[in-house]
């Protein structure tokens, strides 16, 4: 016989339980939504199929070529194969290769929930001081020209600042003081007055002014007397050549009474003048006609009243030109495009394009490498009548045309306009 042992107690734990019944479910829900899919595999291409295009298949230099290359530089990580039918195809030799890297990319590569932002449009806009803030600036009309009895075509400002010189289809030039608006002087021409250039030197008194097919030269007499009497000095000093020659214009001296009267030269073209333009050291003047061909655009120098075309042929109407202040550049505008020319190399160095009808005047600003076109007629609709007086400085140019728009193109970015105003 044996120890009697008596009945062991049985364990309530059960045999079999649930894993997960004693989790938090707070944290269970914090686990799901940070839940982040992984990416999915791309889909395959026609590379991949057992029967690929012809394009899709390799040459003989593109399989030595895919086998010199390291396995991170190939572009595909197999080459394409042809096969007749889907049962010939074989077993894939790199099957479990590549399961194999994507069980590495999918354990060790980290994922990132992206939080998306939702910014509202208006909060991206600038904030805009208030007019009243970016005083002092013009408020009210303060000066008004008035003595010409009929349209005033053009309007051209002394370097210094303190004279104006307009002219109108009354025939007459007015000269007035700046800062007071009185009329000075009135210089009858003749004729309607196309276009009006004071010359930029401050210690040349001189005025351009087209009148029909003729640029008079006149010297206005007034602010100082120096440069005054230094200009007429300066015109009076050119000596004519033994053996003059042929030129496209034709330069004649004043008369006595004429001189009176401030005029000091002539420079008859035979076809209407429709703009004057200075250079900016005031020895060069620029005049465009109203014809067609390459003799559209005239170059006349003072000092030895000589005139020459610099084009040997035309690229359409031209409606303005300008020389550069700074640098050997003519500025060329038809109507559709605007040509920059090197007058030293002579050749063409950009075109821009305005993409506008048409182009209605032009001026290079005096401080860089930018040009302006058009102020408008007033009630501000219609196309730009006459250049801007003023511009920041840099290389801007900024184009005016008929359809009321103001183009503005910087020469160091594009060719094409970097933005438009209406």
């Amino acid at each position: 016989m044996g120890w009697i042992q008596p009945r062991r107690p049985r364990d309530p734990t059960p045999s079999f339980y649930d894993l997960w019944a004693q989790e938090d479910p707070n944290a269970v829900l914090g686990r799901h939504k940070m839940h982040v899919p992984a990416p999915k595999l791309a889909l395959p291409g026609h590379a991949e199929s057992y029967n690929p295009p012809p394009e899709y298949l390799p040459s003989e230099e593109e399989r030595l070529a895919w086998d010199q290359q390291e396995p991170e530089e190939r572009k595909l990580s197999f080459l394409p194969r042809q096969f007749s039918s889907l049962r010939a195809v074989p077993a894939y030799g790199r099957f479990i290769q590549e399961r194999f890297e994507r069980c590495l990319d999918l354990y060790l590569c980290p994922r990132q929930r992206k939080m998306r932002v939702n910014v509202d449009p208006e909060d991206l806009i600038p904030k805009l001081p208030r007019p009243r803030d970016l005083q002092p600036f013009p408020t009210c009309q303060a000066l008004v020209y008035r003595g010409h009895s009929d349209l005033v075509r053009c309007l051209s400002v002394s370097p210094g600042g303190q004279w104006l010189a307009s002219g109108s289809d009354d025939g007459s030039v007015r000269l007035w003081e700046a800062a007071t608006a009185r009329c000075v002087r009135t210089v009858p021409v003749g004729g309607v007055v196309r276009s009006v250039a004071w010359n930029p030197q401050p210690a040349i008194c001189l005025v351009a002014v087209a009148v029909e097919d003729t640029v008079l030269l006149l010297n206005p007499t007034v602010g100082d007397r120096l440069a005054v009497s230094s200009t007429d000095q300066l015109l009076s000093a050119y000596t004519p050549p033994a053996e003059p020659a042929a030129q496209p214009a034709q330069w004649l001296e004043a008369s006595e009474e004429e001189r009176r009267g401030g005029l000091r030269l002539r420079v008859c073209h035979g076809k209407p003048v429709t703009q004057v333009t200075w250079h900016g050291r005031g020895d060069y003047l620029a005049v465009v006609l109203a014809t067609t061909g390459h003799t559209q655009v005239l170059i006349h120098q003072l000092s030895r009243r000589r005139s020459q075309s610099p084009f040997r042929r035309s690229h359409g109407q031209v409606q303005r030109v300008a020389f550069h202040p700074v640098r050997p550049f003519l500025l060329v505008a038809s109507q559709r495009s605007v040509r920059l020319y090197h007058l030293l190399r002579q050749e063409l160095t950009k075109k821009l394009l305005p993409n506008c009808k048409w182009v209605s005047s032009l001026a290079v600003h005096p401080a860089g490498e930018g040009a302006s076109w058009g102020r408008w007629a007033p009630g501000g609709g219609g196309a730009p009548r006459s250049p801007p007086l003023c511009l920041p400085p840099g290389d801007n140019v900024i184009c005016g045309s008929y359809d009321s728009k103001l183009v503005w193109f910087d020469l160091d970015l594009s060719t094409k306009p970097y933005r438009v105003l209406r």
